[in-house]
Parts: structure tokens; sequence; C-alpha cells
């Protein structure tokens, strides 16, 4: 059975990515060897990507051709749905872009991980309407030691969850949690 998963960094006061859709403030952070979910770990569960098209942009412009897929501008080999309402131009094969409701698209995400786990990205708002659509499973999200004031924040909504698990990565502390619902 797929698992939506949304793996992610965030400051202590809830934000993904500063006003500027910055992740300085994350790159910046020292980390350790150690975690609950190492992320090679994690990617090797991944068959297929969800992101927003703030995310997406980012990526582009941010990840280095180092760790992009073979011979792709995009970083990832996995398939990649791309949420968007503006035209895009996929950066590699493995990229399409959709737009609607996630449970629109369940069935193709799905298919699309071939048995493994969907990632979604990013942003919040869009991991908050896979929540609302019953489509977000799990939360795993490394805590930077640093409050933003304002930014892009970590999930769009209100939503009960349970603890699954926690440590701690270098600087960053570390929770894996279970999404139970939306709350009323």
């Amino acid at each position: 059975m797929t698992t939506y998963r949304y793996f992610t960094a965030t400051s202590l006061d809830g934000f993904l990515a500063d006003e500027h859709d910055s992740l300085d403030w994350l790159l910046s952070q020292p980390t350790g060897t150690e975690s609950i979910l190492p992320y090679d770990t994690f990617i090797a569960d991944i068959g297929a990507i969800v992101t927003g098209r703030t995310t997406y942009d980012w990526v582009l412009r941010h990840v280095s051709e180092g760790d992009r897929a073979e011979d792709s501008p995009w970083a990832y080999e996995q398939p990649t749905v791309v949420f968007t309402h503006r035209r895009l131009e996929p950066a590699g094969e493995f990229v399409r872009s959709v737009s609607g409701p996630p449970a629109q698209h369940r069935a193709a995400l799905e298919a699309a991980a071939d048995g493994k786990d969907v990632w979604i990205v990013g942003g919040g708002d869009l991991a908050a309407e896979f929540a609302r659509a019953g489509m977000l499973d799990e939360i795993f999200v490394s805590i930077a030691p640093v409050t933003l004031g304002a930014g892009k924040p970590l999930l769009g909504g209100r939503f009960d969850l349970e603890l699954l698990d926690h440590g701690t990565n270098g600087a960053l502390l570390e929770a894996r949690y279970r999404v139970l619902g939306e709350r009323s």
C-alpha cells in the first residue's frame, strides 16, 4: 500500500522558507551523522514525488549538478508531479504537471509510485491539501534552531498528529508523526 509522506524541515516558529523563498537559514545548520530517518533510507522507499510549483522552481535553481539525476536538470529520478495552474516546461522526462485537487490524481500518483511511497516535497499548503484529502499519512520534520518571523508555513491548516519517533541530527530536532486528520 502506498504511503504519502511529507519529509521536510522547518524553523522553530513553523516556516519552511523565509518571505523570499530562501532556505539559507536551514542550509547553514550543522548536521550530524545520526538521524531517526536518514535521507538515503527514506529516498530508497520513494516511488513518486509531488511538489508545488514554487518548490519545483526553487529546486531547479538551487540544486547543484552533482545532486541531479543523471543527464537531467531535475534533481530526482522518480516520476515527479508538479501541482500548478501555470504553464510548465518539464525539466526532465520524469516530470509532468497537473492541476486540481489531490484526490483527482490519486490513482495516477499511486501507479507512478509502483508499490512504493509518495513524497510530498512541498510546500506546506500543498501538503495540507493532501492531508485534507486523506492523502497524507506521515510527516517527518527536522526543526532548526532558528526563528524567521514570517515566511512559508510548514503546514497550512489545523491537523491532529500522533508522535511516532523523535531524535536529533546535529543542531536539528527530528520528529516523525502520523497524520490523524483535520482538526475541527
